[in-house]
């Protein structure tokens, strides 16, 4: 029988950002013939909703009552990307340098995460299979998951990652998204509401030395095997 036949549950990965866990989650998503859910593609929706709305992202007050005027959509299918505020597509958008600085501080306000947390929820019991990416995922959002994977590299190699996402090649551009990086991981990790860590019963993959093929074969083995040793259990 077929891994895609087979696979059940739920795989959860999370790490910081420019580790490739959207293009990793798609692909194990399409392995296994799961759904997937990009939860950071929410919360830089909820972004541009604020932005948009010429709200300062440091009001969590306003930005709270923003975010829970705007409707915003996720799709779940690994094959197509769908991000929409209000119907207007955004998936290009959500990734540009603007939102990208605003996100840690929208994202930090605990009305806005309680939101998306409760919409990530109902997205993911109606999807059956699942592969869910984002930061807190394996620690709040699916606490029961089935397989937790905290991918994790290191900022010189996220910085270069992220530069081929956005066609930057100058040095001091790279340097820059670097930095960039670094201030998001410092502010995530040390946020009072759902802060950026591993799970407890996470298994760590550095990104660091893989490909993304690499990435993607090694938990892909990593759902497989859970799945099989649930079942001789």
């Amino acid at each position: 029988m077929s891994e895609q036949m087979t696979f059940r549950g739920q795989v959860t990965l999370d790490g910081p950002s420019g580790t490739g866990k959207s293009s990793v989650a798609r692909g194990v998503a399409a392995h296994l013939g799961a759904a997937y859910l990009d939860t950071g593609a929410m919360y830089r929706a909820a972004t541009v909703a604020v932005l948009d709305a010429g709200v300062d992202p440091a009001d969590a007050d306003a930005v709270a009552r923003t975010v829970a005027a705007a409707r915003i959509e996720v799709g779940t299918d690994a094959a197509t990307e769908l991000v929409q505020v209000d119907g207007v597509d955004v998936a290009a958008r959500i990734r540009g340098v603007e939102v990208t600085r605003a996100v840690s501080a929208v994202s930090a306000v605990p009305a806005v995460r309680r939101q998306l947390v409760d919409q990530q929820r109902a997205l993911v019991a109606s999807a059956g299979p699942v592969v869910v990416e984002g930061r807190d995922i394996g620690t709040v959002v699916l606490p029961d998951a089935t397989l937790k994977v905290y991918l994790t590299a290191s900022p010189e190699a996220r910085a270069q990652r992220r530069a081929g996402q956005l066609g930057i090649t100058a040095p001091d551009e790279v340097a820059v998204l670097a930095a960039d990086l670094r201030r998001r991981d410092e502010f995530d990790s040390s946020r009072e509401d759902s802060p950026l860590r591993p799970a407890a019963d996470a298994v760590v993959v550095d990104s660091t030395d893989l490909d993304q093929q690499g990435v993607v074969d090694r938990v892909v083995e990593l759902a497989t095997s859970t799945v099989a040793a649930g079942e001789r259990a």
